[in-house]
């Protein structure tokens, strides 16, 4: 790329003065490699003739104790931990031997009461023992001492040949910007490998012209924006746009994730900030890519400890650089993020980030573009059906989807087949959603029982509210940290709710606890979920959407929910006691009338209560076409044994 050749000119630049420090180098790498060989010969010789003194000049602890097992041993001393013995037969030739003790008290413990038994009887004639330490610790660890030398050479040596230069060299390599050049796999991504965001990537296709031909913008007086910011949740294809926008424009690319600019050392990101936008600037015309700016792009004063924070000089440097008294032109930055509402406001100023492009969830066309790019490659069956499964699957991102199709082949090949069958798929889609079966686990008959009744009871009250989604499937058989699933799946893409359809979604989750509570007359802990998310869902209807009549259309939301992103731990209550006490009753008021209803709504339907529940302690799987033939007749329902239906 013209990106890769542009940054290697800056290293030739040196000339001879950068030929004669790689010489130095290598010369250095030589007379260590020369030092370390010899000091290993020293080492290999040091114990070749410990070893042969030790076998030729010194007995085993075992001997010793022998020739004192034998009565062989006329009399001994003890100097410090050197052994003399006198015998009375030649052994090996000697009858005088010497011994170095690594203990000596644990000789006096071994051979104390033969000594004083020999002694006694006189067969010891004398002996001189003195109680000593350890051996000299020195012998015994000179084999270790020298293992560790020839380890840290080795070490020693390599790190000059890698690292090279000297220490002053590296201080300043560590404050370089560590920015990749061009694709990390090399592959040229353009805005057709981009399916599913029309708008975006009209959006940046502007920048796109300009970068290319500057000349019709310039001349019209017109200023290309500075910095564009890609904001959306995870996954929806914000850092593949920024590449896109690279492979389109044919311009050097410099990506660098916002956590690389984070370092221990103070004044380390301020200086790789500069060096990056120096890089840009020798490549200009040039893109630079900062992934999940959030890192070190967060509102400045508010960090949870005192002092000065390295982030915020970080900040600093990177608006200076951005929009201060130096010029970057033919420079554009672009950066994503999914926390916008922590950036720093100056970042996000005109001048700066001009624009904000919010890369959202693809609606159902979108779905379907993104799902024929990941199976271009993979072979269907002819049943596959990619606009079936973008409807189904309302809610998944590009990431969701690109997981979805490489599940199903997963199976596919599981299976030893050579298509992907739209059973695939759909077993794909739902083990996305709700995790992997656990067929394998023993669950006893009364948890089963309870699970088929608390599932039933969710699905048949989901079928009788029209705010709920269609039921997908029902099933018993664990998934993840779940005992058992209702799955239901939007029909269309929506983007608010109501409040009707809330209190119906409220409903619809305490439908298990409630028939629990009425077919077995006691309640579970499978439920605490269900009531954890009723109840967050009726706060959130109170003191954020303002669909209270008592409390009225007021929202007491202070705008940030999380702790521990950079702004202040400590959020001020913006409302008395007396109101904090009103919406603790309006909480419940909702959760007291979602409970009635949901109760009635099972008190009407027991009959296909108990039905979809035998089903479900029989087959442990319901799809939607069998649970559909619980309400078209009172019988239990048939298996079908066919694909299941959205």
């Amino acid at each position: 790329m013209q990106g890769q050749n542009n940054s290697t000119g800056p290293e030739h630049s040196g000339g001879d003065g950068q030929g004669r420090k790689r010489r130095n180098e290598r010369r250095l790498g030589q007379v260590g490699w020369v030092a370390l060989i010899i000091l290993i010969v020293l080492g290999i010789a040091y114990l070749f003739f410990e070893g042969n003194r030790q076998q030729q000049g010194e007995l085993r602890y075992s001997d010793v104790v022998e020739q004192f097992e034998q009565e062989n041993v006329r009399s001994f001393k003890v100097t410090g931990t050197r052994l003399t013995m006198d015998l009375y037969s030649a052994y090996d030739g000697q009858t005088a031997l010497v011994y170095d003790l690594y203990d000596v008290q644990m000789f006096r413990e071994d051979l104390g009461s033969l000594i004083d038994s020999q002694s006694n009887r006189g067969i010891l004639t004398g002996y001189d023992y003195v109680k000593g330490a350890r051996m000299n610790g020195w012998g015994m660890m000179m084999p270790f001492l020298f293992l560790l030398i020839i380890l840290g050479g080795f070490w020693y040596v390599s790190a000059l040949q890698r690292g090279g230069g000297t220490q002053m060299d590296k201080t300043a390599q560590f404050g370089k910007a560590n920015a990749h050049q061009g694709m990390s796999d090399g592959r040229q991504v353009t805005f057709a490998d981009v399916a599913g965001a029309r708008e975006e990537k009209e959006e940046l296709e502007e920048i796109v012209s300009f970068l290319r031909d500057s000349e019709k913008y310039i001349a019209l007086g017109a200023r290309i924006p500075k910095g564009v910011l890609l904001v959306g949740p995870p996954g929806t294809g914000k850092t593949l746009l920024a590449k896109a926008v690279a492979g389109e424009a044919g311009v050097n690319f410099l990506t660098i994730s916002g956590s690389d600019f984070v370092e221990m050392y103070v004044g380390v990101g301020a200086s790789r900030v500069r060096d990056l936008f120096k890089q840009a600037k020798e490549d200009a015309p040039a893109i630079v890519f900062i992934d999940e700016i959030d890192a070190v792009g967060r509102q400045r004063g508010t960090g949870l400890g005192g002092g000065h924070d390295e982030r915020e000089q970080t900040l600093n440097q990177l608006l200076v650089e951005m929009d201060g008294f130096g010029s970057n032109e033919g420079v554009v930055v672009l950066a994503a993020t999914n926390r916008q509402d922590v950036l720093d406001p100056a970042l996000l100023r005109p001048g700066r980030f001009d624009r904000q492009v919010f890369v959202g969830l693809p609606d159902v066309q979108g779905r379907e573009e993104i799902l024929r790019v990941h199976t271009k490659s993979k072979p269907l069956a002819e049943d596959v059906d990619l606009n079936v499964i973008a409807r189904s699957t309302a809610g998944f991102s590009g990431a969701d989807l690109e997981n979805l199709t490489n599940e199903s082949a997963l199976l596919a090949a599981r299976r030893d087949e050579k298509f992907i069958t739209m059973q695939d798929m759909h077993e794909a889609m739902i083990k996305v959603i709700a995790g992997p079966e656990k067929k394998s686990h023993v669950i006893p008959e009364q948890e089963r029982r309870l699970t088929a009744y608390h599932e039933a009871g969710h699905a048949i009250v989901m079928h009788e509210l029209p705010g709920c989604d269609p039921v997908h499937q029902i099933t018993i058989i664990p998934r993840g940290s779940a005992g058992g699933m209702t799955i239901s799946l939007p029909g269309e893409d929506h983007s608010f709710l109501s409040r009707s359809a809330m209190l119906d979604e409220i409903v619809a989750l305490l439908g298990g606890r409630i028939a629990e509570r009425l077919i077995l007359g006691d309640i579970s802990t499978g439920a605490s979920n269900d009531i954890q998310r009723a109840s967050n869902l009726a706060r959130k209807m109170v003191t954020v959407y303002g669909m209270s009549d008592r409390i009225g259309t007021i929202s007491f939301e202070s705008g940030h929910d999380e702790i521990f992103i950079g702004r202040s731990m400590a959020q001020q209550r913006t409302y008395s006691e007396k109101v904090a006490a009103e919406i603790d009753e309006e909480i419940k008021a909702i959760i007291d009338g979602c409970t009635s209803r949901c109760e009635t709504i099972l008190r009407r339907n027991e009959e296909k209560l108990h039905a979809v529940a035998a089903y479900l302690l029989e087959h442990e799987t319901m799809n939607a076409e069998e649970f559909e033939q619980v309400f078209a007749s009172q019988a239990e329902p048939k298996q079908t044994g066919g694909e299941e239906k959205a």
